[in-house]
C-alpha cells in the first residue's frame, strides 16, 4: 500500500518510516493522498474513496490515526472515524525487577504497538535494574540497564510521542537493593530503608539521578508502596516508637527535596497512607478517615496513585477515587493487566476489572490512568500472552461507551495476533469446576499443577473428582490449531502448547499413583514407572525448552536461571519419583513413606473458605512442606 501524506509531517516522518515495514505499506509521492492537519480536538480520520484526511491534536493521536487509517482501508472504500481522548495520558507500566528484565529490541517493539494503539506512556518499574555507577553491586548480575538503553529507548519513545517516565522505589520493595553489604547502614528491615538516616538520602539522591539522568520527562514515580514493617526494625532501636504517618509523612518531604533539587514532579503510590489508618493493614476500606493534618503535609507536588485491579463494580472505583479526592486533588489510577497469578494471564480478570474502573474513571473526572503488569515469583508469563490488556486500555482511552468487539477489532490489527486465542490461554487456569467463579477466586491450577512435585502433591487434594485430563487435552487440541495458522505470535503458543501436553500428562498423575499405592495395584504402579514418567519427563524437557524460547526472545538472559532451575528441579524429582517405584516394585522398598502420608488440603493464608482451588504462587510453597 503506497501512501503520500501531506502537510506538516516533520516531526512524524521518522515514527510512519519505522512502522512501515510492521504494517506493510510505503511513503512516496505516487501513493494516495492523506492530508495530516494539526489542531485541538478530537482526532478524525476520513477516506473518501480517492484521497484522505487524518485530523490529531497529540503526536500519539496521529500515529493512532494511522492504524485506524490503514485498517480501514484493508477493509473498505470510504470510511470517516472520529475518536474523542478520555484520559490525557494512558499507559503501561511493565515490571521488570522480578528477573524478566525486557530487552531493548522488545521495549521498542512494545512502543511501536502502543504507538499504533494509541497509548502515550510507557513506566518500566525498576527496583534495581538499572545502573548507578558509584554502586557496582546495585542491580549486580540482574539484567540492570545503562543509560544509553535507556536514552535509546526514550529516543525511540519520543518518535511517537511517548513519555517514558522512570519508575522506581524509594522505601520499600528494595530487597534485592538491600541484601549486599554495601547498605548495611541504609536497612531498616529486609527490603525497607532507614528512614532518617543520612546515608538513606545520600542513597535515594544516587537512584534518582541514575534513574531519570535518561529521560526527557520530568516526572517520576517514586513507589513508597506496601511498607508494612515501616518503623518496626533499627528505626525502631534508633528511634523508639513513632507513629507510621509521622515517618512517612517525614520521608516523603526528605525525598520530595530531591526532587526537587533535580526538577522532578513525583508520584507515589497512595495505599500506605490507608493502611496506616486501618487496624488490620487492609487498603481498600472506603469507611477509614485519613487524620486531616496528615494530609496536611503531604507536599501539593507529589501526585497520589490509586491502584486497583481487583474490584468488579464501577460503583466501588467511583466511591474509592472520591475517597482519594479527600486529598484535595483527582489521583492517577493504576489498573491491572492479570500477568502475576501464574505462568498464563487472566484476561477474564483484566476485562471485567479494567472496564469497571475505567468506566468510574470517565465518571469522575480521571485525567491520567496507566495499566500495571507485575511479574510476581519469576516473571514467568510472557507479557506479550497479555497483549489483549493494552488494547482494552487503548480502546477505552478513545471511547465513553466501549463495546468489546471493537478491541477484538482493533487488537487483530494492532497485533497481528488472533483475539480468541489469546483469550483462551485465560484457560489453563479458568478449568471447568471453577470457569464463572474464576473472575473472583483468581485461582492458578496451572503453576502449582506444572511445579508441585509428583510424590509429594501438595495440591492434590483440591482436584479431586475434576475432569482436568479432558480440559487439558481438549485446550491442547485447540492450541495445535492455534499454532498451524498463528504467523506473528507463533513462539509464544509453542510454549503454551507444550504446556498443555505437560499439564495433560501430570495433572492427575499424583491422584492416580496414591490411589494405586494405597490399592496395591502393581499394574498401574508399573504402567506409571514404565511409561507415563518417562514420556512426562520428554514433555517437561519440551516445554522447558520452548519456554527458554518464549523468554530470550524477549527478556534479558538474566532471571531465566531461576526458571531453569526450576524445570530442572521437576525433572529431577521426576527421575526420583521412578526410581522409588522402581524400588517398590522390586521389593527393595516395603512401602512408599511419601504416598505413605496422608493427603491434606494446601492450608495456605490464599485458601478459600470452602476449600475450593486458590491462588497460589510462591514456588518455594508450592514444590515442598520442607523449606527452599
Amino acid at each position: 500500500m503506497k501512501l503520500n501524506f501531506i502537510g506538516e509531517i516533520s516531526t512524524l516522518k521518522d515514527g510512519m518510516e519505522i512502522l512501515t515495514k510492521d504494517f506493510d505499506f510505503e511513503l512516496c509521492r505516487e501513493g494516495v493522498m492523506i492530508e495530516v492537519i494539526n489542531q485541538p480536538g478530537e482526532l478524525k480520520v476520513v477516506f473518501d474513496g480517492n484521497k484522505g484526511l487524518i485530523q490529531y491534536d497529540q503526536k500519539i493521536h496521529f500515529f493512532r490515526g494511522l492504524g485506524l487509517l490503514l485498517e480501514n482501508l484493508r477493509k473498505k472504500s470510504e470510511f470517516a472515524e472520529r475518536e474523542r481522548p478520555q484520559f490525557t495520558m494512558t499507559g503501561v507500566m511493565i515490571d521488570v525487577s522480578r528477573n524478566a528484565v525486557l530487552r531493548v529490541e522488545t521495549i521498542k517493539k512494545i512502543l511501536r504497538l502502543m504507538a499504533i494503539m494509541g497509548l502515550n506512556m510507557l513506566m518500566l518499574y525498576t527496583e534495581d535494574t538499572y545502573q548507578i555507577d558509584e554502586l557496582p553491586y546495585f542491580g549486580y548480575m540482574r539484567g540492570r540497564y545503562s543509560y544509553q538503553e535507556l536514552k535509546e529507548c526514550d529516543n525511540y519513545a519520543d518518535t511517537f510521542g511517548i513519555e517514558m517516565i522512570p519508575c522506581i522505589q524509594t522505601l520499600a520493595h528494595l530487597q534485592q537493593a538491600l541484601k549486599w553489604n554495601y547498605a548495611s547502614e541504609i536497612r531498616d528491615t529486609g527490603d525497607i530503608l532507614l528512614v532518617g538516616a543520612e546515608e538513606t538520602y545520600q542513597f535515594i539522591d544516587k537512584m534518582i539521578k541514575a534513574a531519570t539522568a535518561p529521560f526527557k520527562s520530568k516526572r517520576i514515580h517514586i513507589g513508597m508502596d506496601e511498607a508494612h514493617a515501616l518503623g518496626r526494625g533499627r528505626y525502631l532501636d534508633r528511634n523508639g516508637y513513632q507513629p507510621s504517618f509521622d515517618i512517612i509523612n517525614k520521608h516523603l518531604g526528605l525525598v520530595k527535596e530531591i526532587t526537587a533539587k533535580y526538577g522532578l514532579v513525583p508520584m507515589i503510590w497512595s495505599d500506605m497512607y490507608f493502611r496506616l489508618a486501618a487496624e488490620n493493614q487492609e487498603y481498600y476500606q472506603l469507611d477509614l478517615d485519613i487524620p486531616q493534618d496528615v494530609i496536611d503535609h503531604i507536599p501539593e507536588e507529589v501526585q497520589l496513585v490509586y491502584w486497583d485491579y481487583y474490584h468488579n463494580d464501577e460503583g466501588f472505583y467511583r466511591d474509592f477515587i472520591r475517597k482519594h479526592q479527600d486529598f484535595g486533588k483527582l489521583p492517577i489510577f493504576a489498573g491491572g493487566i492479570w500477568t502475576w497469578a501464574g505462568i498464563t494471564p487472566n484476561l477474564n480478570k483484566t476485562i471485567v476489572t479494567t472496564n469497571a474502573a475505567l468506566k468510574a474513571c470517565k465518571q469522575e473526572g480521571i485525567k491520567e490512568v496507566f495499566a500495571t503488569m507485575w511479574g510476581d515469583n519469576g516473571g514467568e508469563t510472557n507479557l506479550f500472552s497479555a497483549l489483549v490488556g493494552f488494547q482494552l486500555f487503548a480502546e477505552h482511552s478513545y471511547s465513553p461507551d466501549l463495546k468489546l468487539e471493537r478491541v477484538k477489532e482493533r487488537f487483530e490489527f494492532c497485533t497481528g495476533g488472533d483475539y480468541d486465542a489469546f483469550i483462551d490461554l485465560t484457560n489453563f487456569d479458568a478449568i471447568p469446576e471453577i470457569a464463572e467463579e474464576n473472575i473472583v477466586l483468581q485461582s492458578n491450577p496451572a503453576k502449582f499443577l506444572l511445579w508441585q512435585d509428583p510424590l509429594l502433591g501438595l495440591f492434590d487434594r483440591h482436584i479431586e473428582g475434576m475432569e482436568l485430563f479432558e480440559h487439558y487435552s481438549k485446550l491442547e487440541a485447540r492450541l495445535k490449531d492455534y499454532l498451524s495458522t498463528e504467523q506473528h505470535w507463533g513462539y509464544l503458543f509453542k510454549m503454551f502448547l507444550n504446556l498443555a501436553t505437560v499439564l495433560k500428562h501430570k495433572c492427575d498423575l499424583g491422584l492416580r499413583m496414591k490411589q494405586a499405592y494405597d490399592q496395591g495395584d502393581q499394574v498401574v504402579i508399573s504402567n506409571l514407572y514404565q511409561v507415563e514418567l518417562p514420556e512426562l519427563y520428554t514433555q517437561v524437557e519440551k516445554l522447558r525448552v520452548a519456554h527458554r524460547e518464549q523468554w530470550f526472545a524477549t527478556y534479558k538472559p538474566f532471571g531465566w536461571e531461576i526458571i531453569d532451575l526450576r524445570y530442572g528441579g521437576l525433572l529431577a524429582r521426576i527421575k526420583t519419583t521412578r526410581a522409588r517405584l522402581e524400588n517398590y516394585l522390586t521389593g527393595e522398598l516395603a512401602q512408599i513413606e511419601e504416598l505413605e502420608a496422608e493427603r491434606l488440603y494446601f492450608d495456605g493464608p490464599e485458601r478459600p473458605a470452602d476449600i475450593k482451588l486458590g491462588n497460589y504462587n510462591q514456588y518455594n510453597r508450592i514444590v515442598s512442606a520442607s523449606p527452599l
